[in-house]
C-alpha cells in the first residue's frame, strides 16, 4: 500500500504517544550545552579550585626559600661563623675558582651517565612489566616501586655494603676471575654512579612503563614487517613512542642525581666530590653559610636550564601531535 504524502512531497509524520518519552533536542549536548544561539552557562570549576590550596602553599614556600638564599648569597660572616645579610659580590665572584666548576662538571657528569645507564636498565624493565606481564603487572611493578620507600640513607648504607672490598659483589667477581684483590669499586667514580643509578632508577622506569601503557601495541607489528628484527623495531618504533616518557624520566633522574651527596659521600673518596658535598660542606662544617647559597644558587641555575629544555621539547612535541 503506498504511502500519501502531501503537497511537498514528503510523508507525514505519524502521530506521537503524548505518553512516550520525549528525545532531546539535537541542538543540546550530551553535556547540557544550551542550543545554537543561545549563552553557556558557565559551570564552576571545582578541580582547579581544588587545586589551588596545595599550588599557593608550594610557590609560596619554594618563591620563599629562593629569595632568602639569594639574599643570602650576598652576604657575609661575621668573627664567629654567624651569617650576615649584606650587598656583598665576593661569593658569587668566588664561583669562579677552578675548584668549583671542576666539582660543577663533575657532577654534571656523574648525572648524564647515571642517566643513560638508568636509561638502558629501564627500558627492557619497562618493556618486559607492560607488553609482557600480563595479569602480574601490578605486582612486578609493586615489586620494584616498594622496596624504594625505605629511607634513601638506609639503601645507601646497604649498597656501600654490597659493593664494599669484602662485599658479596667483588667475591663473585673474584670467585670466577674478573676481579683480583686490587679491585675497588668504593672509594671511585664507578662506585658513586652505581649509587645514583641504584637510588634513582627507579624514576626512570615508572615513565617509561605508563608511556609503553599507552602505546599502540599494533605500531610494534606494522614495525616487524617493515623493518624486521625486533631491535630495529625497538629502535625505530618503540622508542620513538615512548620518547615523552623517556624524557620525563630523564629529569625526574637528573634533578636529584645533580644535588645528590650522600652517594659521593659513602661510596666515593675525595675525589668524587660533587657539588652537593660543596653545600653541604659550606653550611655544616665551614660555617660559611653566604658561600653555600651562592653554590646552591648556581646549582639551580643549571637545574632550571635542564627544566627549561624539557619543557620546550614537551611544548614542541605537544605541538608537533596536535597537527
Amino acid at each position: 500500500m503506498a504511502t500519501r504524502t502531501n503537497r511537498t512531497g514528503t510523508a507525514p509524520r505519524p502521530p506521537q504517544d503524548p505518553d512516550a518519552p520525549t528525545k532531546p533536542s539535537p541542538d543540546r549536548t550530551r553535556t547540557g550545552a544550551t542550543p545554537r544561539g543561545g549563552a553557556r552557562p558557565r559551570q564552576p570549576r571545582l578541580w582547579t579550585w581544588l587545586l589551588l590550596p596545595g599550588t599557593l602553599w608550594m610557590t609560596g614556600f619554594l618563591v620563599a626559600s629562593l629569595l632568602l638564599v639569594a639574599t643570602l648569597a650576598l652576604g657575609t660572616t661575621d668573627p664567629l661563623g654567624n651569617p650576615r645579610f649584606g650587598l656583598n659580590f665576593a661569593n658569587l665572584t668566588a664561583l669562579a675558582d677552578p675548584a668549583y666548576s671542576t666539582v660543577l662538571l663533575r657532577s654534571l657528569g656523574y648525572a648524564l651517565i647515571t642517566c643513560l645507564i638508568s636509561l638502558a636498565v629501564a627500558y627492557p624493565v619497562a618493556y618486559a612489566i607492560a607488553l609482557r606481564g600480563g595479569r602480574f603487572k601490578n605486582l612486578l611493578i609493586a615489586a620494584i616501586v616498594v622496596p624504594f620507600f625505605a629511607n634513601y640513607l638506609v639503601r645507601m648504607y646497604g649498597w656501600s655494603v654490597v659493593l664494599s672490598d669484602d662485599g658479596p659483589l667483588l667475591g663473585a667477581l673474584r670467585a670466577i676471575g674478573l676481579a683480583d684483590g686490587d679491585t675497588k669499586i668504593l672509594q671511585t667514580g664507578v662506585g658513586v654512579i652505581a649509587g645514583l643509578v641504584y637510588g634513582f632508577v627507579v624514576f626512570m622506569i615508572i615513565p617509561l612503563y605508563a608511556a609503553m601503557e599507552r602505546m599502540d601495541t599494533s605500531l610494534i607489528e606494522a614495525g616487524r614487517d617493515l623493518y624486521g628484527g625486533p631491535l630495529r623495531t625497538f629502535l625505530f618504533v618503540t622508542v620513538p613512542a615512548t620518547r615523552q616518557g623517556a624524557a620525563a624520566g630523564c629529569v625526574l633522574v637528573f634533578l636529584p642525581a645533580m644535588g645528590d651527596f650522600v652517594s659521593a659521600q659513602l661510596m666515593g673518596g675525595p675525589d668524587q666530590i660533587m657539588i652537593g658535598n660543596l653545600i653541604q660542606d659550606k653550611f655544616f662544617q665551614g660555617q660559611n653559610w653566604p658561600l653555600g647559597s651562592a653554590l646552591t644558587m648556581l646549582l639551580m641555575a643549571v637545574l632550571f636550564l635542564g627544566m627549561l629544555g624539557y619543557l620546550r621539547r614537551t611544548r614542541k612535541d605537544e605541538a608537533e601531535a596536535a597537527r
